[in-house]
């Protein structure tokens, strides 16, 4: 290599230096985000980045049961975001955050999603229509991890339909799950968040509200954690979800503020 040759590149190197040593390092949140915020919670990631270009926010999406263990076994998370209240409370009761540290960011709502093609008739029988023969195969996110199972089932409950329909219950480890057996025929309807419905792959089916009347109110709270390194960085998140802008988000994805 000639000297005007070498020279060159010891330059493109020397720059290539002082660029790196000048550009900022990102700080990483990770959150726990319970499976219903999913599309929700991709456009709430990127609002905040945008607003803080130092911080890459990495997204888990699961059952809320399921963190709350993952958390008492010392899961790294930042911030828990949950379907429902009781997990992060427990989180709290269980010394692992803060009470000043937990807020209620929006109330979920449940719903009956049909395939397209779907004859069940629930928008006049309610849902004693799920006693039909013709039902078979009823999916739910698992009540023992996930509060919209949970709903689902209180929801039977209220309609007297608990035993015509226990036989058919498909169980999914989070309302992702559920919708998945849904739209892969594996269930003939599905009880969901209605927030999972504005997904691309549930667009082609039918929503049907299932009366708010019929199931405790669904308080979805998120908890920034105790155990976190990038405590101020969470609270900037979880007050990013709660402020003006995510409330936008949250409520065009069906969310109920409050």
């Amino acid at each position: 290599m000639n000297r005007a040759a070498l020279a060159t590149v010891l330059a493109a190197a020397l720059l290539a230096a002082t660029v790196a040593r000048a550009e900022p390092s990102r700080r990483k949140l990770q959150v726990a985000a319970a499976a219903n915020l999913k599309t929700a919670a991709e456009e709430l990631k990127k609002g905040f980045q945008a607003e803080h270009p130092d911080a890459e926010v990495a997204l888990t999406l699961g059952g809320s049961g399921t963190f709350f263990a993952q958390l008492q076994n010392g899961a790294p998370f930042d911030l828990f975001l949950s379907a429902d209240r009781e997990y992060p409370q427990r989180v709290v009761g269980a010394g692992l955050a803060r009470a000043e540290d937990e807020t209620v960011y929006a109330f979920g709502k449940l719903v009956a999603w049909l395939p397209p093609g779907s004859t069940l008739d629930l928008q006049k029988r309610g849902l004693a229509a799920l006693a039909d023969p013709a039902v078979r195969r009823i999916a739910i996110a698992n009540p023992a991890v996930a509060p919209f199972g949970r709903a689902a089932q209180a929801a039977f409950q209220a309609a007297g339909v608990t035993a015509a329909v226990q036989s058919k219950l498909v169980l999914g480890t989070s309302a992702s799950q559920a919708a998945q057996f849904a739209t892969t025929g594996a269930a003939d309807v599905a009880f969901l968040p209605l927030s999972l419905t504005f997904e691309k792959a549930l667009s082609g089916g039918t929503v049907v509200a299932v009366p708010e009347a019929l199931y405790p109110r669904i308080d979805q709270s998120g908890v920034v954690l105790a155990a976190s390194r990038e405590q101020a960085l969470a609270r900037a998140f979880l007050a990013y979800v709660t402020g003006e802008k995510g409330r936008a988000i949250l409520s065009r994805y069906g969310y109920g503020l409050p």
